[in-house]
């Protein structure tokens, strides 16, 4: 799908993430999907160019397996001078935080770049082993 390369982008991707994977990934795993989306699409509307007409381009895909799905999730835009870096903030900084949470939220993620721009990528093992703190003690 594509969104207007502004903040409302990020609202828009969120929403149809939600509607189209409600049901089918566990509650935990979607809200973390939904907060990694909107971490992507918030950075490339801030720190990158938009493609030709003004957008990012947003998809996921799900991989079956057998202890659930894996999901991808990946944000095209046109690129920036420098590409993404996780930051160190300070306890009293308002931003430097997203790729810190994309990274503790997904399994993996990382930063693909093309001839027309850049996609920014975050994988998702099947729960719980993508976040064994929410593992619920027996």
């Amino acid at each position: 799908m594509v969104v207007p390369h502004h903040a409302t982008g990020a609202r828009v991707a969120r929403h149809r993430l939600a509607d189209e994977l409600t049901g089918v990934v566990t509650p935990a795993l979607l809200a973390d999907l939904v907060a990694v989306l909107a971490e992507l699409v918030g950075n490339a509307v801030r720190h990158a160019e938009a493609l030709p007409g003004g957008v990012v381009r947003v998809a996921w895909r799900l991989r079956a397996g057998d202890r659930g799905p894996t999901v991808q999730l990946r944000v095209t835009d046109g690129g920036a001078g420098a590409g993404p870096r996780m930051r160190v903030a300070s306890p009293d900084a308002v931003d430097g935080r997203g790729l810190h949470i994309v990274a503790g939220l997904s399994t993996r993620w990382g930063v693909e770049r093309d001839g027309l721009g850049q996609s920014v990528w975050a994988e998702f093992d099947p729960a719980p082993s993508h976040r064994p703190d929410l593992v619920a003690a027996g």
